[in-house]
């Protein structure tokens, strides 16, 4: 057969198959608009459900810009570097740089108790909350709804709880933090696990070693990289919620700023809303370069 008599004997294949990709582009196409008439259908009917209008938008943006032209400070750079007595200076603005400083240092106390007492109960719970090496069906069932049920509840509602129970102060926060980050960090550290080489842990098992021994030296060697490293990031994310609770009266600088909101003390608001930007800029900057040793030396002492 000729070149010419084969490549007339193929191309009806080749026009066969450029329609059938045509026309798959088209369902996928036709699919896509779909899909997106369908959330745009959604998004409508949650912004109608939630009482989102444009108009409400439009009227309330010029309010939030005049809270903030209040909060701001009324600095002047003739006194700026002034005494605490003049009026304008940074020292007249901090001028309870002293008492905040100290609720701060409390509120980062307390973020870190909370995330080593939530991390510790997380990782206990997180092997039998684990798919693959579960005792049993039922075990991880009844865990994986445990942590769920931790998650769930924020931890402003466990602070009203705590501090009902045990009265205004950091206790009811740490408590509050604790719990929704052994949930949030149990269903991270479950998926670690879940994604670790099994070998070691059948090898642990076939030499006779128990369930709990092959959790400790066949599976968490693997995982304690991304544990530690979900451990500092929950670490930073407990700052803010500790910033957060204090308005429920959990202790820490919540507290305070709460108080200064209530009583329209605006350019308190700004100095401690500074502050607790700083303070959590400064902890996300160490705690990176911490996890990115931490995980350095693991991998290479592996």
């Amino acid at each position: 057969m000729s070149q010419q008599a084969a490549y007339a004997t193929g191309l009806p294949a080749v026009i066969r198959g450029e329609e059938a990709f045509l026309a798959a582009r088209r369902a996928k196409r036709l699919q896509a608009l779909l899909g997106g008439a369908i959330l745009l259908g959604c998004l409508l009917a949650a912004a109608w459900m939630s009482e989102v209008r444009p108009a409400t938008l439009w009227a309330g943006l010029p309010r939030i810009g005049e809270y903030f032209a209040r909060i701001l400070p009324d600095l002047r750079w003739g006194v700026l570097f002034a005494d605490a007595e003049t009026e304008g200076s940074l020292a007249f603005w901090m001028y309870r740089l002293p008492e905040w400083s100290w609720l701060i240092l409390e509120t980062a106390n307390m973020a870190a108790l909370a995330t080593l007492m939530g991390s510790v109960s997380a990782l206990l719970l997180a092997f039998p909350a684990a798919r693959n090496i579960a005792p049993s069906g039922m075990v991880f069932h009844v865990t994986r709804r445990f942590l769920e049920s931790l998650r769930t509840v924020p931890e402003i509602v466990y602070a009203l709880i705590f501090v009902w129970a045990f009265g205004i102060g950091p206790l009811a926060g740490i408590l509050a933090i604790a719990l929704h980050s052994a949930g949030a960090n149990g269903k991270l550290f479950a998926e670690a696990i879940e994604n670790a080489d099994l070998r070691p842990w059948e090898a642990v098992r076939a030499a006779g070693g128990s369930w709990v021994q092959g959790c400790r030296y066949a599976l968490l060697p693997q995982v304690l990289p991304n544990i530690l490293s979900y451990v500092l990031l929950r670490f930073e994310v407990n700052i803010r919620s500790a910033s957060v609770i204090g308005f429920v009266g959990a202790g820490g600088v919540g507290e305070e700023l709460y108080k200064v909101i209530s009583f329209n003390y605006y350019e308190e608001v700004s100095a401690i809303v500074l502050l607790i930007i700083l303070t959590v800029s400064c902890l996300d900057l160490l705690s990176e370069r911490l996890r990115h040793a931490a995980i350095g030396r693991l991998e290479a002492a592996r």
